[in-house]
Formats: structure tokens, sequence, C-alpha cells
């Protein structure tokens, strides 16, 4: 099991990544090799692909004259040809044959120059095991011109044929005018009569009384039967030499065509892999014109699981709010051997699930052979492979309620999971009891880790940010959250957990703060996180200086930031009591003051409480 569930793609939405680059295909031969594309965890494969699509991309950014004609697929052709040896190729088909060959030739010579070849290593490797085909070139340049007929001189007897067939046609029509004019003199049609034609015969029209009286052959009359349509008896004798003469044309044709047909038979073999290597440049290309669109780059590979994402973009949500002249929020995701695990908390609807899945769909489109937008060196991994529970909903079909879904994946995942394994679990022990949910996804967790397994999971739960903390192998990460403006920021801090800030948003939107009072009373020490309250939040004045890759966001480095500490300069303080509401100097966040212990306080900022220096804080104006 490399891939779980059966509908990752779905999940993920990456059957829209394959339309955008079926879009920018040039014939089925590259749009089945999207279809076909799919996740591998071969490094060396893994990266050659990236490579490949890595050299495309500087050939369209170089504005490099590239062959992009005639990307026709001959294959179904060929395939007839051989299966019938009584077939042969129509001039359409030997155009098409010849002009796609001539491409196929055109993208090997453009390769094979020395200089090209080393800057375009991967696709000169491929080019080198293509065969061109001179001969077939050759001969079908004789064989067809440049509208691709079939040429007067493509042998001698054709030349001939054709020579007389000139001659026969203007004997019909000198016959032809000849009878005509007779008819005319003896008074038989009129003088403006036109001649017809049907069915490949010259013919005079002739009324009933005189169609006696004009030596020829009836050819038809008209629905009345008051005009007869006559071939007269000298066209009829040219006519027939004419047949004959265009008859000797079709068989010399064919004989050519055959001929053709036959030096081809005898490079089959060798043609179906041209045919392989256009469709896989035009595979190439379109994924190159794709990783263009969405600032698509290789990152540095490892033969190992690793990711090191800085500036990581979700491209489809990028694409989507660049139509409204916004971009998405790029993210910093850092999981190493050092850090396997992150656990993201945070605000709800604060991107913490949209980081799950730009990790996810980042990785297998990287593992599919796909640039990913991720900044300068960024480095990326290989997974054996990929584990993703995400919001189910509940599933009819097989009445499974939504947590009853979300144990059975952890299930399948136990099943398989080891130390090359990726595991992206949304709302981690949900759905459930939140001791019970916490405890087993706690014990999960613990099983996850004893496996050396790499994850990216996101949670509420404070039991699993404690584990984190307490953990070696494991991180918390939050989700930044702007409390002044209540806006999530959508940057990803590793270092530390986050909150889902239940207070402040109660809080802000009027719930009495009686109720808040009591309500932060009744929240037990084991949900307390062990780390500063401004910890998973940030305001617009520093949230431009936060790095979110790598960067252990602790209490001193956001003092550094925020707090304008003037508590040393004033001694004109009112004492401070319990249950008074305060807030740090310098800043708006308002929490209450639960205990006085010496010199510090113990603050309740919503879920989280965490003990300041009292010098830090002052009353908040009511």
């Amino acid at each position: 099991m490399n891939i779980y569930p059966e509908n990752f793609e779905e999940k993920l939405n990456f059957d829209a990544i394959r339309e955008h680059i079926v879009a920018k295909c040039l014939s089925p031969l590259g749009e089945e090799l999207v279809f076909a594309m799919s996740f591998s965890s071969d490094y060396e494969a893994v990266t050659t692909y990236l490579a490949q699509t890595h050299e495309f991309v500087q050939i369209i950014q170089s504005k490099m004259d590239f062959p992009t004609a005639y990307f026709l697929d001959m294959r179904h052709i060929l395939i007839s040809v051989e299966r019938d040896l009584s077939t042969w190729l129509s001039a359409e088909e030997v155009g098409d044959l010849v002009n796609s060959l001539e491409t196929i030739t055109s993208i090997v010579d453009f390769f094979v120059l020395p200089t090209r070849g080393a800057v375009y290593p991967e696709l000169k490797k491929l080019a080198d095991k293509v065969a061109v085909f001179p001969t077939i070139l050759e001969e079908g340049g004789r064989l067809l011109d440049k509208s691709g007929q079939i040429r007067d001189n493509a042998s001698r007897d054709l030349a001939t044929i054709r020579k007389r067939k000139i001659e026969a046609e203007k004997d019909v029509a000198r016959s032809m005018q000849a009878a005509l004019r007779s008819a005319q003199i003896q008074g038989l049609v009129a003088k403006d009569v036109p001649i017809d034609m049907r069915g490949g015969h010259f013919l005079i029209p002739v009324n009933a009384s005189n169609k006696r009286k004009i030596k020829g052959v009836v050819r038809d009359s008209s629905g009345s039967g008051k005009t007869f349509f006559i071939e007269p008896e000298t066209v009829v004798e040219a006519n027939r030499r004419l047949h004959e003469l265009e008859n000797d044309e079709r068989r010399e044709i064919a004989r050519l065509l055959t001929v053709f047909t036959n030096l081809v038979r005898g490079e089959l073999m060798a043609l179906m892999h041209a045919y392989s290597f256009m469709g896989a440049i035009d595979f190439i290309r379109a994924k190159a014109l794709f990783a263009i669109r969405i600032n698509g780059v290789m990152p540095l590979m490892k033969n190992r699981p690793h990711i090191y994402w800085h500036q990581a973009i979700h491209p489809l949500l990028d694409m989507m709010l660049q139509q409204e002249n916004k971009r998405a929020e790029p993210l910093g995701i850092s999981l190493t051997e050092k850090h396997r695990i992150l656990i993201i908390s945070g605000v709800n609807a604060g991107g913490k699930s949209l980081c799950l899945k730009t990790t996810a769909l980042l990785q297998y489109m990287l593992q599919c052979g796909i640039l990913v937008p991720v900044g300068k060196n960024a480095e990326g991994g290989i997974f054996e492979r990929l584990f993703l529970d995400i919001g189910d909903g509940q599933s009819l079909e097989s009445s499974l309620s939504t947590y009853t879904s979300h144990l059975t994946h952890m299930r399948n995942i136990l099943s398989y999971h080891d130390d090359r394994s990726l595991i992206l679990i949304d709302e981690f022990g949900g759905g459930t009891e939140p001791q019970v949910g916490g405890a087993i996804a706690e014990t999960l967790l613990e099983r996850f880790n004893s496996k050396r397994s790499f994850g990216l999971i996101t949670t509420h739960f404070q039991n699993l940010k404690h584990f984190a903390y307490q953990t070696e192998g494991v991180r918390n990460a939050a989700m930044l959250y702007d409390l002044v403006g209540m806006r999530p920021l959508y940057k990803l801090a590793i270092g530390t957990a986050g909150s889902a800030f239940a207070f402040e948003v109660a809080r802000r939107i009027g719930l009495p703060e009686d109720v808040l009072l009591e309500a932060s009373h009744k929240v037990a020490d084991v949900d307390l996180v062990l780390t500063d309250p401004l910890e998973g939040m940030v305001t617009e004045v520093v949230q431009d200086t936060v790095e979110t890759v790598g960067v252990q966001i602790g209490e001193e480095i956001l003092t550094d930031i925020i707090i304008v500490d003037n508590a040393l300069k004033n001694n004109m303080i009112r004492s401070l009591k319990k249950g008074d509401k305060v807030r740090v100097k310098g800043k708006q966040i308002v929490g209450v003051l639960m205990d006085i212990q010496g010199s510090l306080g113990k603050v309740a900022f919503g879920e989280l409480q965490s003990n300041i220096k009292l010098i830090r804080l002052e009353l908040a104006s009511d």
C-alpha cells in the first residue's frame, strides 16, 4: 500500500492538476501520459522526471525556437499496417507520417548539439535513444509534393500516365464541344444550353422529341421525362480512354504507396519508439508550461523522507485567488529526521487544513514528477507511502459515522506505516468525546513516532500539544492569528503550540464577561499549555518579522518584538488583585488575573494560562 485511501487524488483535487497539464498538451500522445502519471517512490525515476521538466522550463524561458508543429499520433496507423499486410498508407497518411517524423528529427537535432546537450542532459538522454528515419523521409519527399499530393514524377510510369491523361482530358473536352456545336447547328438544342456533368460524364440536355437525333448514350433523364441527358458517341470513346488512364494512375499510385508502406513496415518497432519519444516530449513540455504558470521549481532532492520548504503555495488555491487579484499566503513546512512529526494547532478556519492539504498535494505532485511552487533553497525528499485522513463526513453507503471512518483509516495506517511513510491527518482525535478521542489520538501518535514515521497532524487537543513538547521527534506548530484584527494570518510558526482562542472570539462577539470568567475557572489544569499565551498569536506589528520555518517562537522573542515594558520606570501602579481584567503593557489582549503568587500573576487568556511578572501587567480599561 503506497497511497491511502484509494480516493487520495480526489480528496486533494489532483484531477484539476491533470486537467491543467492536459490543456497544455499538443497531442493525444502527451495527454495519455498525463492521465497515466502516477506516484512513484523510485528516487532515480522521480529526480529524472523533475530534472527533465526543469530543463524544459529553461528552454521555454530562454525563448528558443523549439519544434512544436505536427505533433501527430500515428501509432494507430502503424499498428494497422503491422496487422494487415495487404493494406497500404494513403497519401494523406504518408504526409502526416513524414511531417511528424520531420518534427521528431528536428527535436533530436535540437538536443544532440554539444552546447545544448551539456545544458539539457536529461532531455539529451531521451533524444539519444531515438532513431531518425532519413530513408523514409527521403522517399516520402519523392512521393509527395509540398501540398501532400502524389508527385507527377514519383515514378516514370506515373509521369507517362499523367501526361497521356492530360491529353485524354483535352480530347474529351474537344469532342464535347464539337458534338454540342453540331447539335446547335442542327437546331436540336438551344445556343445557350449548358453542358451538364453527371456521374463523371459530360452530357448534353436534349428535349424528348430530339433524343434519337443525337448519336450517343442516354445517361439520365428529368423527373418529368421531358429532358434526356445524352453523352455523345465521340465523347463516349474519348471518356473510355480517359477512364482507362485514370485506372492506370490509381494502380500506379497504389503500387508506389505499397512500396513506401513496406519500407515503413521494416521500421515499425523503431517508429513506435519514436512516437513514444514525441509523446514524452509533449508531456514534459506541458508539465513545464504548468510549472511556469504556478512558479514551480525543482527542490534540492534527497533520497530519504524529507521536507524543508520555504514559500510553499497551494497551486490551485493560488490560481483561483489570482482571478480576484489576490495571492495565496506562502507557508514554511519542515519535516526532517530530527523533527519528523508536526502537530499543528490554532484557531478554527485559521489555515490548519489548508497547510495539511498543501503539504499533501505538493508532495504528491513532486513524486509524480511535477515541479512544485516552493521558494529558493527548498529541499524535497522521497516517501514510500502517503497516508491521508481528512474530513470524510459521514459515509451513508457504509453507515459509518465520521469518527468510525476516522478510526478505520487509523487501523489501516497502523497496519502499513513505517519510517518511510508520511501520515497526514486533519483534526486528529476529533468526532468523539474529547478525553477519549484525545487519549486514543495520543496513543496512535506514540505508535507513529515509535516507528519513526513522518507526519503532519492538525488538532485542538491540549494533550497532543503537551506530547509534542515532551517527545523527541515530535514538534508543535501554530497557525498564527491576529487577535487585534480578529483574523487568521495563514502563516505557520514552527516550535510553538497554537490556541483556538475560544474565549477571545466569545468576548469579541459580546458574551458576558462573568460567563467567561466562570468558564475560565472551569478549565482543568491538564488543559493548560506550557507556553506563553502570546504564542500562536501575532499582531499586525510583527506578523512580517516572524520566521515561519525552523524558528522556535517563544516568549522572549515575542516579548522583544511586541512588548514595550515601561514598568521599571513607573512605580505609581495601582495594586492588582484576583479577578481584575488585565493586559500585557502595550497590548490590547485582555485576560483575567486568576491568582497572585509573589511577583507572578497567573493570567487566563481565554483557554491559555500563563505566569507573567506583575510588573508587566496593567489594568484593562472597562
